[in-house]
């Protein structure tokens, strides 16, 4: 009987008792997270962020649920190459691309003349990265770095990317409010984490401010610069669709096994309409992403300074692929 009646007595109790404790968590918790805030705010104002940019970028009182939500629950998708190539080169996405390349051909044209930097592997990137410009996330970054930096599966990268982002702000190339990205701070349309906006970052339209959300001449002299930095090889394709004879052993295949075109065409290497390369001396690598009966790539060295951008075999070959159609 002492048992029902304590059963009684909880079941009576639990949901008064169940909300007051859902809610002295839900207030600890935004005084932990408004205390965590100060602190960033306190050690962005001692590194000389000026304090009325630190009160409207940190202006933060809960990590963002939604932040939090994609973080934890990111899907995992295993496409073979087809399938990727399929869904990311479509044919909407190439129409796009030349209508946009076409339109913005002079700035493509001066990025090109100060870094040495293909103009396809610039748009390719600029077309995976943000849909030519149209598409770079809504999240504020400042607000999801620091939700990510407080609650995140990689708190300590997080939390130096919104130090990073922070000291961008009181660089004066952009305003917390319009300082947007993706829900893990990739900012723009290159889809810059803060770390790589420092360092590769440009001014390619020469009116003092480093803009890669609005000026695209800007995104595009800082792609380049991106690209240069990473080994670009200005007298080189990134690479090109060919045949491979079936023959050919698994163990000759992949990034790291350079050779020369002809060591490779004496083992039936051709181009894909058959004939042989014309750069006999040049060294490449063969890459089948779906194995024998699939798609057959020679990548060159540029082929590894797409790959800095995004460390992905699939996402390198699409940005030349796509690059190439439509440029």
């Amino acid at each position: 009987m002492l048992v029902r009646r304590t059963f009684l007595l909880s079941a009576a109790t639990l949901s008064a008792g169940g909300l007051a404790s859902g809610l002295r968590a839900r207030t600890a918790h935004a005084l932990d997270y408004a205390t965590f805030v100060a602190g960033v705010r306190n050690d962005a104002i001692r590194q000389g962020l000026d304090a009325g940019i630190a009160a409207r970028a940190l202006n933060l009182s809960v990590p963002n649920p939604k932040v939090l939500k994609l973080d934890r629950t990111q899907p995992e998708f295993h496409l073979t190459w087809a399938q990727y190539r399929q869904r990311v080169i479509t044919p909407r996405k190439v129409a796009d691309g030349r209508s946009a390349v076409t339109l913005q051909r002079p700035l493509l044209d001066q990025a090109l003349t100060r870094y040495n930097v293909a103009q396809a592997a610039i748009a390719g990137i600029w077309g995976l990265e943000s849909a030519y410009g149209t598409r770079m996330g809504t999240f504020g970054v400042i607000d999801a770095l620091c939700t990510l930096a407080y609650d995140g599966r990689r708190a300590k990268f997080f939390h130096d990317e919104l130090m990073k982002a922070l000291r961008i702000l009181g660089m004066g190339d952009i305003t917390p409010e319009q300082m947007i990205g993706s829900y893990a701070g990739a900012m723009g349309q290159p889809q810059f984490m803060p770390s790589a906006y420092l360092r590769y970052a440009v001014d390619m339209d020469g009116d003092g401010r480093r803009d890669i959300w609005h000026s695209t001449a800007d995104v595009f002299g800082s792609i380049a610069s991106y690209l240069s930095h990473s080994g670009w090889v200005s007298d080189e394709p990134w690479g090109q669709e060919i045949t491979v004879p079936d023959t050919l052993p698994l163990a000759q295949l992949g990034r790291a096994h350079f050779r020369t075109l002809r060591e490779w065409m004496d083992m039936g290497v051709r181009q894909i309409d058959g004939s042989p390369f014309p750069r006999p001396d040049m060294r490449g690598a063969v890459l089948r992403p779906d194995g024998a009966g699939g798609d057959s790539f020679m990548v060159y060295r540029n082929f590894n300074a797409i790959r800095r951008y995004n460390p992905s075999d699939f996402y390198a070959l699409a940005v030349g692929l796509l690059g190439n159609e439509i440029t």
